[in-house]
């Protein structure tokens, strides 16, 4: 299996993974605040990387160096990233908060030009705007010529945390750390201050039930934990960011069927326009051949 393939399915698994989230986050914040929620998962992906970390070899490497790094990524994720994401969600409607979050694909294939010094061509960017058209129109259930945000502070969080988590994925794209050891030493560095945050902002430690642990668990395995190390791979293993980045935009599609067969919710005809055109532009981004390919042709 050649590296680009690699990490295209890598991509693929993060996507899949990320696309459950909505749903384990509807469960968990009936259950808990968002602060709460954002520290145990922490918490609980921390673990798993420890022990991810530990099984392979790594630990005495992990506590030896790379803190430099991490003591910015850690702020930049966990922790500054959620902060401004559920502030943007707790003040605009959530299909405003979710059209506005995923433009980060397209922030990031933009930015991968001056930071990577990756070349962008004009499918790329046709892909891009293709599939970002199909997630506005679920977003905004058709209504795509009507639609005002009543709150520019909130437009403004959610702008701001697309912005930084492009720019995070971007900057590990030139992380040497292992993967493994990345995440855990980010965590390390992010989860003191958010427990920080939780005792002295929060509401402190609160014992919501097993329904609200076992979401926060999930969420701390899976959106937090596994996905992340995958995308990672990915990003690092592409040949151009734009490839993986525009997967991303599968998620939305994925993440309304599993509310609808999980939670109930009913699909709209405008959910399946914005399939089409999300596919529509991932097929012509894969359809783009990579530049080892030119090369071979």
């Amino acid at each position: 299996m050649t590296q680009e393939r690699q990490a295209m399915l890598c991509g693929l698994g993060a996507v899949a993974l990320w696309s459950t989230v909505a749903t384990a986050f509807k469960v968990a914040l009936d259950y808990m605040s968002p602060l709460e929620l954002m520290w145990l998962a922490a918490l609980v992906s921390w673990g798993l990387l420890g022990v991810l970390v530990t099984r392979q070899g790594d630990m005495a490497v992990a506590l030896r160096q790379g803190w430099r790094t991490a003591a910015w990524a850690g702020l930049m994720n966990p922790v500054a990233y959620y902060l401004l994401l559920f502030a943007a969600y707790d003040r605009l409607p959530g299909q405003e908060a979710m059209a506005l979050n995923y433009t980060w694909a397209l922030a990031m294939a933009l930015l991968a030009v001056p930071i990577l010094g990756q070349r962008l061509t004009r499918i790329d960017v046709a892909a891009g705007l293709i599939a970002y058209a199909g997630v506005w129109v679920i977003a905004t259930r058709g209504a795509v010529f009507d639609v005002a945000f009543a709150d520019p502070l909130g437009v403004a969080l959610a702008l701001a945390s697309t912005l930084l988590w492009a720019l995070y994925w971007l900057f590990n794209a030139r992380d040497h750390r292992p993967p493994l050891v990345a995440q855990w030493q980010n965590f390390s560095v992010g989860l003191p201050v958010l427990t920080l945050l939780l005792m002295t902002l929060g509401p402190g430690l609160q014992w919501h039930g097993w329904g609200g642990l076992s979401a926060g668990i999930y969420v701390g395995l899976f959106e937090m934990g596994v996905a992340f190390v995958l995308w990672q791979f990915a990003v690092q293993r592409i040949s151009r960011t734009a490839r993986v980045a525009n997967l991303i935009f599968l998620s939305p599609p994925v993440s309304l069927l599993l509310l609808f067969l999980i939670v109930g919710e009913p699909i709209m005809a405008s959910t399946l326009v914005g399939l089409v055109l999300i596919l529509g532009g991932l097929g012509l981004q894969q359809w783009q051949k990579t530049p080892a390919a030119q090369e071979s042709s």
